[in-house]
């Protein structure tokens, strides 16, 4: 497959971009959860330390839950964005958010929240080699 090579200039230096669609690392059906949240301020230390553990507790039980990271945002340190990805939409909506599970992993990172995430859903359309 060909790849879609761009030009351009960035601090007077010209850099190659190439772009080649690779097929998902998972099944075509995978999804990408991902979340974005807001936490009180001063909260940051205690919140990273308690979504570590709904993650690896609670969510990781889930079934098709594929794998996780969550990032904290440098220029806003009250803002968390969270990645889960599922083997499918309904392993999410449905397996996850309507069972037990997702009462014990609110209760957990719930408290800390500042308002409600904004959670959406994608699927993969392409992904550089280096990006795993």
């Amino acid at each position: 497959m060909t790849g879609l090579a761009m030009t351009g200039r960035r601090a007077g230096l010209r850099h190659k971009l190439v772009c080649t669609p690779l097929p998902p690392v998972e099944s075509p059906t995978m999804i990408l959860e991902i979340a974005d949240i807001r936490i009180s301020p001063g909260s940051q230390a205690a919140f990273e330390e308690a979504i570590l553990r709904a993650a690896n507790t609670v969510a990781s039980q889930a079934a098709g839950m594929l794998g996780w990271q969550v990032h904290r945002c440098i220029e806003s340190p009250e803002r968390l964005v969270l990645q889960i990805r599922w083997a499918t939409l309904e392993d999410h909506t449905v397996g996850f958010r309507e069972g037990p599970l997702f009462a014990q992993w609110r209760a957990i990172i719930g408290p800390f929240f500042a308002g409600p995430p904004l959670v959406q859903h994608f699927s993969l359309v392409g992904q550089s080699a280096g990006f795993a």
